[in-house]
């Protein structure tokens, strides 16, 4: 199977996925026997999925102990024009910041962030509403999470 210009996975591929999702290092053995398939059939999957940029790389999850007493927030921005690629470089930058999207409507940009205590949360916070370029912030804290699909 080829992937389309529109990126389509077929059955195999989104199963294989979701078991790399569950545990990147399942050796391939395990992965074909969970999926019903040869190795060799993982192996060219996995191998293709690469190449097409499917899959970009594989990492780890931090679980719940290692997130334990991190304060997350969202950060909406509203960005000057012609003034993104700066506003992202300083962004880039500042390692508590963990996600930055771009968004339609009334915001510009859309940034996750986490620290390890409310001070530390708040200074970056200030940093983020004193870059040069953001007109305007609004944060909202993360109290509890309600449901995680992010694989």
């Amino acid at each position: 199977m080829t992937i389309t210009p529109s990126n389509r996975l077929d059955e195999l591929d989104r199963a294989l996925m979701t078991q790399l999702a569950a545990n990147a290092r399942a050796p391939l053995a395990t992965l074909a026997r969970r999926l019903g398939v040869a190795r060799s059939t993982v192996q060219a999957r996995l191998e293709r999925l690469e190449r097409t940029g499917m899959i970009a790389g594989y990492t780890i999850r931090p679980g719940d102990a290692a997130r334990q007493g991190r304060i997350r927030a969202t950060v909406l921005l509203t960005i000057e024009p012609h003034a993104q690629a700066a506003v992202l470089a300083r962004l880039k930058a500042r390692g508590e910041v963990e996600r930055i999207h771009t968004t339609s409507g009334r915001f510009d940009l859309l940034v996750q962030v986490a620290a390890h205590s409310t001070t530390a949360l708040d200074d970056v916070l200030d940093v983020i509403g004193e870059t040069t370029g953001v007109r305007a912030s609004e944060s909202l804290i993360h109290l509890s999470t309600k449901l995680d699909r992010a694989t």
